[in-house]
Formats: structure tokens, sequence, C-alpha cells
């Protein structure tokens, strides 16, 4: 969506196995190129080479970042985004997209080390899935019994966020966990962890990786999904919703934390929205014993889905190359003066 008239877009993809989605994003660029196998060093020759104003890291610290790269400041404005919510640590990097829910007005930049750049209402940008499953009605009412559910990777799930599960899965007789755990392990010691509760081991269920119409699939078994804590889900969390799964979010205090709250915003959802932990395990165990509410969230979230920002993908590039002409806007009035 955006506007190739007064941007030119450039991607450099150090991708060694191209697939549908690489071919996708290369017929939306007015550049791609194959960077896989090159140096830091010589990607950032080329870089400059090409004459990038703006270079926007989209992985962060996350497996397979170039972050040595940007440390040579090969453009004049370096940006991060889109990896996830919270700061690169790098002082090569000039800037920071946010939004005003991940990063609320007036909390500043004292944990960055980028200048914060709030895009006015989200963060997040999600794209219809056309050949995903519709919603259905929620399990419960043929199961007779709740699901609760978290299929974000397992090492979001922290031990304070695990215990307040349980406890839920106390409060909310007959109900049901399914978890996205790969093999290993901390299955067991879970289930170890169920028994010394109380519940019986058999209430939870481990699911491994799953091709993506399964993983779609596999919400219609879900009724309320979990978001874990102090690190939120993000994509994950938005496909629960585009699947009618609401989904109950602790608000955190920095950005990674407060992703459910960004989402949960953007839909007008604050009720999903836990202050503390207690008032969580409220809001989840009233959810579950309110069907009709269940059954109307799982017939209407796909729809405020699409009517929200999170969905409107030309507004959320206009606003992305607003912020884009501040931060060069920013540059040239505090670049060097040339000899």
């Amino acid at each position: 969506q955006h506007n190739h008239d007064r941007f030119a877009i450039v991607c450099y993809a150090d991708v060694p196995r191209p697939d549908r989605l690489t071919a996708l994003l290369r017929r939306q660029a007015d550049e791609w190129k194959d960077i896989h196998g090159l140096t830091d060093e010589q990607l950032s020759q080329m870089i400059r080479q090409d004459q990038i104003d703006i270079l926007i890291d989209l992985t962060m610290h996350m497996s397979g970042n170039r972050m040595l790269l940007f440390a040579r400041k090969p453009a004049p404005v370096q940006v991060t985004w889109l990896g996830y919510p919270g700061s690169s640590g790098l002082d090569a990097i000039d800037y920071r997209l946010t939004d005003p829910h991940l990063d609320p007005p007036g909390t500043g930049d004292a944990i960055y080390t980028e200048k914060s750049i709030p895009l006015p209402e989200t963060y997040w940008c999600y794209p219809t899935h056309h050949n995903s499953p519709d919603p259905g009605p929620p399990p419960a009412l043929s199961t007779g019994q709740i699901t609760f559910g978290c299929l974000n990777n397992f090492s979001k799930v922290s031990p304070d966020a695990l215990n307040l599960w349980l406890r839920l899965l106390q409060a909310t007789p007959n109900s049901r966990l399914i978890l996205h755990a790969q093999e290993g392990s901390h299955r067991q010691r879970l289930l170890d962890q169920l028994e010394h509760h109380g519940i019986d081991p058999s209430r939870l269920r481990f699911v491994d990786m799953l091709p993506l119409t399964d993983y779609f699939n596999l919400h219609k078994q879900i009724n309320i999904a979990l978001d874990p804590f102090p690190c939120n889900g993000g994509t994950t969390t938005l496909d629960a919703i585009w699947m009618g799964v609401p989904v109950i979010t602790l608000k955190g205090h920095t950005a990674v934390g407060r992703a459910g709250v960004s989402i949960m915003s953007n839909l007008a959802l604050p009720k999903l929205i836990a202050d503390t932990p207690d008032q969580y395990l409220q809001i989840a165990t009233a959810l579950a014993a309110d069907l009709p509410r269940l059954t109307e969230l799982r017939r209407t979230l796909r729809g405020r889905m699409r009517a929200s920002p999170l969905m409107n993908a030309p507004r959320f590039a206009r606003n992305v190359e607003a912020a884009y002409r501040q931060m060069w806007r920013n540059w040239c009035q505090t670049r060097p003066a040339q000899p």
C-alpha cells in the first residue's frame, strides 16, 4: 500500500530458501536484492552505493538479524520496526516505531536507545487470510467444556503466567488448556506441576508446530485465548481474534508487555484487558461462564477486526510514510553543513 510515486522501496532479502511468501513480497518492491551470503561489510557497501535514505530493520535480535550491519551506519537514517516492540540497544539505530498504547504519552524514551516515533493508531497491520476457515460456533456449545489456549512460543510462558493459568484451571472445573510446546523435558515438568496442584494432567494438551491451515483450524477447539506475560503475543493474538477467539491480556509496564493492550484498544475491547493478575483471573472465569457472550464474540470478532485500524492497510501505510517524512526532515535539519 505504499505510494511508489513518493517512496522507492528496496528490499534486501537474506533468505536462504525462497518460497511463495518471498515471491509475494518481491512483487511489491521497486527493487529486490538477494543478499544471502554477503558479509555485513559487503552489504554495507551495497546500501551506500544504492544511496538508501532510510534503512529499516525488521528483525531486531531474532535469528538471522543484521545488527552489525546497522552498527556500520550505511544509511543516514536507521529505524527498527516489526521484529518486536522493544529496543535494539544500538546507538546507530535512530528511531523505533511504536503506538500510543505500547508507549503511552509521557512515558519517554529513557529505556530505549532509539527515539520513539508513535504511529497515531496502531503498531500492527494485519492481512486478510483469504484461505483461513470460518470461525464457526464456540466449541463449548458442542463439548460442554471450556477450552483455554495459548499458541504462543512456549518460551513466552513465564512462571507467573503459568501459575495464574493453573489457578484458572482450578477455578473453572471441567476446563481444558491447550499449549503450543514442542517436544522436550519441559512438557513433563509442566505435567508434574499440574499434578502437584491437584489438577488432572489429562486436562492439558500440547501441540507442536502445525501447517498454517491446521494452525487456524486449531482455534475451532479453543474458546478463550490466554495472552502470556510479561512478554505478550503479537501475531498470535491477532490470529486468535481473526478466528473469533477472545484474548485475555494483562497490562504490562513495557512495550513488549503492552502488545495485548494495543491490539484490544484498537478493537475497542477494554473489558479483555486486566490491570492485575487477579483481575485477569476474574475476566477469564467470568467469560468462561458466559456462553452467550462467547457466542456473540465468536460471531462478531472477525468483522470488528476488519473494521478496525488493525486491517486498514492504506491508512496504516500513510501513517508510516508520515513517520518516515518526519525522520527525514529531522535529519535534514540537523545534518552537518557540507564544506
